[in-house]
């Protein structure tokens, strides 16, 4: 028979509990589907969205309509708004009314450069607001080959519990062997060929350490306590089973086009093309080291000697590193490498390398790379551990905190790293984060976090623009949010060490990258699709420069990104304007922004650690700090925000969001 599209065929919106609530056949009880009729073929996007509560084991799917789809394009986005509509303020993150939403975005399953990608979001139990990350790993293909576009889960299993997903049923699974194990083991008991993706949390999960994370392959929804909110509703993973369905581009052959042309640009991107793809993103140490904004010794220095050891260009000729990366992925930051012991590993991130290496004084490879190996098993963040380390370690120079860990010396730390995770002894303390530790001992000035959340390794006292763009993000310290320190740092285009412009480049970036982030696409690609449209690849940099610093209005202008809209508009057959695109980017941005306000959020929170307003880094004769009020000003001013940083009653009709 033909094969049939499942884009725009209604399913029944309430779907059956099953027998004994541990599964049941999706379309069981409903005369609207024939049995007989097998769906191949999803053009475009299924717009099916499975909800799932775990207290009472009841699902239906909820329906997307073109209009959310305009308006908020997928991934982050409607994941948002998904939980803009259910859940009130307040709520618990670790309590059952809290939910986590796993959204697979319109690019997944077409091909498309580096679209391998899935967006989480939840209520953070580490900063008790929004949470959203991004993974690379196996599940994303899998739950959307099985015909979801998205996954919500509410309620609380009174049992360990794991949810085992295909396109014909929903099953709750006892989980009570499973507990216990490690994430790559829980991984390996579940995985049920190429065509299953598996999401599981580790022993600091289940012990709700509130950075514990989620993986996916290995791969790692990393930020926030995603693990334990997972943790706390009993819920040790998640398995769907793919491969039903094949996804077909709305304009097959215009989405043929403006893919060829995405590869060609990624790989002619210097980045992109060159350096991630030969040293992963640890390549990053020898930039920041150069611009001084590495974090040494718990953000004391910025710069240090020793730096190029712990590199990706001195891990790649160490390891003979080689790809491992999310599928399908054209840039191919993520290495593997062959260890002096003949083990092969994944070699560590940026974040990883520098949280774990010179932000407590290590550049020791093996080590580092023993600890992310740690890390990744138990299920911990490896920024915010590496600095909870390094917060103890300061602590304990200043006698605040009696510790046996000291910057330098890798004594204890693996054994810290075990006892946070399973909450033993130190580490149970050491669970709560830097935020919580400093209100106990004292010690806030140097714990290096915005809102709960941990900062990545960027010094902002190097990048102005960085700065605001960290007191400002929504999710806390995040790098991912605008990421300015690449403008100022890697390219040059912006002087590092002015306020002026930071505003107008932070504002525009963090539309951008919500949109990109909604796609969803790897936010690597917007460096390649941003410049290497000929308007900015064949300006003189001089040129690029002068205006963006001084005429950022215009210098925005002159960004085109045809190779984003492009994809979206030839996969979901919607047409979407540059313009239209952009404004989605800031209604994600500004709705997050205003469900964190009704947290609580306001000015009074964007603000940076202690240590970046008063205390210069120890490379930097000038002892430069963060002038951050007047950005934070500038900001307010062009995001329509008022004094406060609460979204004004007019930005929110414009951008069609109620408070």
């Amino acid at each position: 028979m033909a094969l049939q599209t499942l884009n725009g065929i209604r399913r029944p919106d309430e779907l059956p509990d099953g027998q004994g609530g541990s599964g049941g056949d999706l379309s069981e009880g409903s005369s609207t589907i024939d049995e007989r009729e097998i769906m191949e073929t999803i053009v475009g996007t299924s717009n099916r969205i499975l909800e799932v509560n775990l207290s009472d084991r009841t699902r239906h799917v909820i329906t997307v309509t073109e209009e959310d789809r305009k308006l908020y394009l997928g991934g982050k986005g409607l994941g948002l708004k998904l939980i803009h509509e259910r859940l009130a303020p307040g709520v618990d993150p670790l309590g059952p009314d809290n939910l986590l939403v796993f959204m697979m975005g319109v690019m997944m399953g077409t091909g498309a450069p580096c679209s391998g990608r899935f967006a989480a979001l939840t209520k953070s139990p580490l900063t008790g607001i929004m949470l959203s990350s991004s993974c690379g790993g196996p599940f994303g293909m899998a739950l959307k080959t099985a015909g979801y576009d998205g996954l919500v889960i509410g309620g609380r299993s009174e049992a360990p519990v794991y949810l085992n997903i295909d396109a014909d049923r929903v099953a709750f699974e006892d989980a009570s062997e499973l507990w216990g194990l490690d994430t790559r083991e829980t991984q390996a008991r579940l995985a049920d060929g190429k065509k299953s993706g598996v999401m599981a949390i580790g022993p600091a999960g289940e012990n709700r350490v509130l950075f514990a994370n989620v993986a996916s392959g290995h791969r790692f929804l990393g930020r926030g306590g995603m693990g334990a909110v997972m943790g706390a509703k009993n819920l040790k993973a998640v398995m769907a089973i793919g491969g039903r369905y094949k996804i077909q581009p709305h304009d097959s052959a215009r989405f043929k086009a403006v893919s060829h042309k995405a590869g060609r640009q990624v790989d002619a991107n210097h980045f992109t093309g060159h350096a991630y793809r030969n040293f992963g993103t640890a390549a990053n140490v020898n930039l920041c080291n150069q611009g001084g904004i590495l974090p040494v010794s718990n953000f004391r220095g910025g710069t240090h000697q020793r730096a190029g050891e712990v590199s990706g260009e001195t891990m790649q000729k160490k390891y003979n590193t080689r790809p491992s990366t999310c599928l399908p992925c054209r840039i191919l930051c993520g290495h593997k490498g062959t260890y002096p012991d003949g083990s092969v590993r994944q070699i560590p991130e940026y974040e990883t390398t520098s949280l774990l290496g010179p932000n407590i004084g290590i550049f020791d490879t093996e080590k580092i790379s023993e600890w992310n190996d740690l890390c990744g098993a138990m299920g911990l963040d490896t920024i915010s551990t590496g600095a909870t380390l390094a917060w103890v370690m300061e602590a304990g120079e200043r006698n605040l905190r009696p510790t046996d860990l000291s910057f330098g010396s890798p004594a204890g730390i693996s054994d810290t790293i075990r006892a946070i995770a399973h909450r033993q002894g130190q580490g149970d303390e050491l669970a709560q984060g830097t935020r919580r530790l400093a209100a106990k001992y004292g010690g806030a000035d140097f714990a290096i976090q915005i809102k709960g959340l941990d900062m990545a390794g960027y010094d902002p006292r190097g990048a102005w623009g960085q700065g605001l763009s960290y007191a400002v993000a929504n999710r806390g310290a995040c790098h991912l949010s605008a990421t300015t320190f690449s403008l100022e740092v890697f390219m040059g285009f912006l002087n590092p060490y002015t306020t002026r412009a930071k505003a107008h480049f932070v504002k525009y970036f963090e539309n951008l990258f919500a949109a990109v982030n909604s796609l969803h696409v790897c936010q690597f690609t917007a460096f390649a699709y941003v410049l290497e449209e000929p308007i900015v690849k064949y300006t003189p940099k001089g040129m690029l420069r002068l205006t963006m610093q001084y005429l950022p209005r215009i210098a925005q202008n002159l960004i085109f990104i045809p190779t984003l809209t492009g994809l979206y508009n030839s996969v979901t057959g919607l047409s979407v304007s540059q313009a239209q695109f952009l404004a989605a980017g800031e209604r994600i941005h500004t709705l997050e922004r205003l469900m964190n306000t009704r947290e609580g959020i306001s000015r009074k929170d964007d603000t940076l650690p202690v240590r970046f307003l008063r205390e210069g880094r120890g490379c930097d004769p000038k002892k430069r700090t963060v002038p951050l009020e007047t950005m934070l000003d500038a900001y307010y001013r062009l995001r329509g925000f008022d004094s406060r940083g609460i979204p004004k009653t007019e930005t929110l009709s414009r951008l069609g969001l109620t408070g």
